[in-house]
């Protein structure tokens, strides 16, 4: 078993990938596109009702490790063979946030959720 101290740096790392390659520009498309800055909103307060009601004893783990067990969770389930299928990544461009995937869209809502948590 992994020690608290390097769960919270691999879950640190997870996410600071994750900001690089959703949150970042999820939030430049949210920027330019009114449509995207509001899926962008609801998906990161549904990852804040996740984790505040959907999860027991929430509050005794770093928001960073569930968060990255989260992430861990929708990709997972994204590689079972009786799973929707989605996009391969993150829209390439701005534009094409306005046609992102509900995956694609969860996980730039959980970089938002972590950009609005205290340091």
């Amino acid at each position: 078993m992994l020690g608290p101290a390097l769960l919270e740096v691999s879950a640190r790392r997870m996410l600071n990938r994750l900001h690089t390659t959703h949150g970042v520009p999820a939030r430049t498309a949210a920027a330019e596109f009114p449509a995207v800055s509001a899926a962008l909103d609801q998906h990161a307060a549904a990852v804040r009702d996740i984790l505040d009601f959907g999860i027991d004893g929430a509050s005794s783990v770093p928001v960073e490790v569930l968060l990255a067990g989260y992430v861990r969770g929708l990709l997972d389930h994204v590689g079972e063979p009786d799973a929707a299928p989605m996009t391969s990544g993150a829209p390439a461009d701005a534009p094409g946030w306005v046609h992102a995937d509900w995956l694609q869209m969860r996980l730039a809502g959980v970089c938002q959720y972590a950009g609005n948590q205290p340091a």
